[in-house]
């Protein structure tokens, strides 16, 4: 399967998985919209699977109404499959502003040799219990800067993710000397995984954390049956994911409306 097409679809399904957990999405025709709940605008996403004509207008102007209706700040993500000249000006004449290029990374878990011993200083772990799950929850926030007003939505949607062994996805939590420092979550899609939330504590930076997280993240993946592993990456991530063996396969723009814009980690 083309990279692209991996993905992409990995992030929408996961997208949609995360919107239903405590909310409806919203569809209307290839437009989707999701909210997490939290006040993060980068958290609460918006897309199309196919370039936007001009019969979405209505559905755009939906969107918004789909988030003002909980006062929620989102994001608009235009991934290659939607991208067109039609597409980013229909965006604009609705009154959003480009503010992001992300890059996509895929990693051929075929190609990744056998986990390595690692440092004896750092354990991951996925989370099985609601201890596990209040670290993870404390790290996340903490590690990405979230802003105090975000907490109790954070705390909702954390609360949200199942932990049951058929959920689709996994909570990873790194952990140096008996303290959480460090987290993730995996998405497990079929033949693709996406990974997420992938954040170390600022005190704990620069020490291979971060790195050693992702790495245990595509192994839970590949042991799952997962062939690729995908994410979207910040730039101050790129040099880690690259070393884990991820290489960029196109880019994410994302756009943001001109009023309710929010904050983001």
């Amino acid at each position: 399967m083309p990279a692209i097409p991996l993905v992409e679809n990995t992030f929408f399904d996961n997208c949609r998985f995360w919107g239903s957990l405590l909310y409806r999405p919203y569809r209307r025709g290839d437009v989707w919209a999701m909210k997490t709940g939290i006040v993060s605008a980068d958290l609460n996403m918006a897309w199309s699977e196919k370039p936007l004509l001009s019969g979405d207008r209505q559905a755009i102007r939906e969107v918004r109404d789909f988030y003002a209706r909980d006062g929620l700040p989102f994001w608009w993500w235009v991934f290659p499959g939607a991208a067109a000249p039609g597409t980013a000006a229909l965006l604009g004449e609705e009154g959003f502003v480009p503010v992001e290029s992300l890059p996509s990374m895929l990693a051929d878990l075929n190609l990744r040799p056998a986990p390595e011993a690692g440092s004896a200083a750092v354990c991951v772990v996925c989370v099985e219990n609601e201890r596990q799950r209040q670290l993870w929850e404390e790290v996340s926030f903490a590690g990405f800067h979230f802003p105090a007003p975000a907490r109790a939505s954070f705390h909702r949607f954390v609360q949200a993710l199942p932990l049951t062994q058929a959920a689709p996805q996994k909570l990873l939590l790194a952990l140096t000397d008996s303290a959480a420092v460090a987290t993730a979550l995996l998405f497990q899609n079929g033949p693709a995984a996406g990974i997420y939330f992938v954040a170390t504590l600022a005190q704990h930076r620069k020490q291979g954390i971060g790195l050693a997280i992702t790495k245990a993240a595509m192994h839970t993946a590949r042991q799952a049956g997962a062939r690729w592993a995908t994410l979207q990456s910040a730039p101050e991530g790129l040099s880690v994911y690259r070393q884990a063996g991820f290489a960029k396969c196109g880019c994410v723009e994302v756009y943001s409306p001109l009023t309710g814009s929010g904050f983001a980690p």
